[in-house]
């Protein structure tokens, strides 16, 4: 009977070795390169309503790069006081939210 159980005791113990987790992390990484679909374009190609809007209501603000989109939207990177900012705005000097962008 002692065999019995000893034997018992020995399988169970060498088939949980079995069902142990395997906690290996995988060596490789992931990038991930978005493309928002703006293309750079020189300041001086800005239409002039983008260019009077923003110096109607950023007046202390200088546009430091300028990127336009196929629908005609434009993001500007804005530098006041040190920092920068990103805005949209469309072709007509209208302010977009991120969200509208497309």
């Amino acid at each position: 009977m002692k065999k019995i159980i000893l034997s018992i005791a020995i399988l169970a113990s060498g088939m949980s070795t079995f069902a142990m987790t395997n906690n290996v992390t995988p060596a490789t990484s992931i990038n991930i390169i978005m493309n928002d679909g703006f293309t750079e374009v020189s300041l001086d190609e800005l239409p002039a309503a983008v260019t009077s809007a923003v110096e109607k209501d950023f007046s202390t603000a200088t546009i430091s790069k300028a990127y336009v989109n196929a629908n005609g939207q434009y993001k500007l990177e804005l530098t006041a006081e040190g920092a920068s900012s990103a805005v949209y705005i469309d072709k007509d000097g209208n302010w977009l939210e991120e969200s509208a962008v497309k």
